[in-house]
């Protein structure tokens, strides 16, 4: 819990401006394809059947604690889901067991999925 204490206490207003703890769509198109970014998707298994992204790890936030070894320590996180909140969610979860590179999606899964229309998709 002391490590939850000192990541909320280092989020002040000089880190929340920054937007280092955030990743945006742009950004996202940026690293889509690199290896060493990790996008995971932590929204129930129920909408994944609907709207899936081959290319994230997906683990349910609620699943997350029992399967954290499955989220690599050394590759850049990025956490995301349906409406950013458990993204935030699971930013924090994953700063507090010691991942150093973490960004969450500061977009919703319905804005990713617009990503790949046809027209954003040839700009990527």
């Amino acid at each position: 819990m002391s490590d939850l204490n000192s990541l909320l206490k280092d989020m002040d207003f000089k880190f929340l401006s920054s937007g280092e703890h955030g990743m945006t769509i742009e950004g996202m198109r940026k690293v889509l394809g690199n290896d060493h970014f990790v996008f995971l998707d932590v929204r129930t298994d129920e909408e994944v059947k609907y709207l899936s992204f081959p290319f994230a790890l997906h683990i349910p936030m609620n699943e997350l604690p029992d399967r954290l070894g499955e989220v690599p320590k050394d590759k850049f996180i990025i956490p995301f889901c349906s409406s950013v909140f458990r993204g935030a969610l699971v930013y924090i979860y994953l700063r507090a067991n010691g991942y150093e590179e973490v960004k969450g999606l500061t977009a919703s899964s319905e804005d990713m999925a617009a990503t790949f229309k046809p027209g954003p998709l040839a700009k990527m």
